[in-house]
């Protein structure tokens, strides 16, 4: 065993997923491969009819000392982008690793969880694909939206899932 790919979300099931993917990189001296993937989302600031969606006045139009804010208008804060909500998972799975002897790479990913995971096993060859498993609603198994189970089904390759 060369290569292990472990997906890994910052939940409690990706961190037990994370750690027995880390001992059997151990026990193998194989490569960690610690994958986060998020969804790219676009979600719309809803504008309100009755209030502009920006200054009525040009910037610079009726000069600095002339102006006067729209009263209630406050700029929207900046959104954190998906990479950077991934990134800070990784930094997560990197302190978890730091008393671990094992070589990882950590890999920001955007997209469809399962496609990304596969994608990125399929990459570098992986051996084992990790990921964690946890008690599934309802709607989820109705659905059949699980990320592991659908790693788990769609995989060419060994599937660990960790309960």
């Amino acid at each position: 065993m060369k290569t292990i790919v472990v997906g890994y979300g910052g939940s409690e099931a990706a961190e037990r997923a994370l750690t027995r993917a880390a001992d059997i990189a151990e026990a193998f001296s194989a490569r960690l491969v610690v994958v986060s993937v998020t969804a790219s989302v676009h979600i719309p600031v809803p504008v309100s009819a009755f209030e502009p969606a920006a200054p009525l006045i040009p910037p610079g139009a009726a000069g600095t000392a002339g102006t006067v804010p729209l009263s209630g208008y406050e700029p929207e804060p900046p959104q954190p982008q998906p990479e950077d909500l991934a990134q800070r998972e990784l930094d997560q799975a990197r302190f978890s690793l730091v008393d671990r002897r094992v070589e990882a790479e950590y890999i920001v990913e955007v997209g469809d969880p399962v496609e990304r995971l596969l994608d990125v096993a399929s990459q570098r060859d992986a051996d084992l694909i990790v990921v964690g498993s946890r008690e599934h609603g309802f709607l989820e198994r109705l659905l059949g939206r699980s990320v592991d189970e659908a790693v788990a089904r769609r995989a060419h390759r060994d599937v660990l899932l960790v309960h």
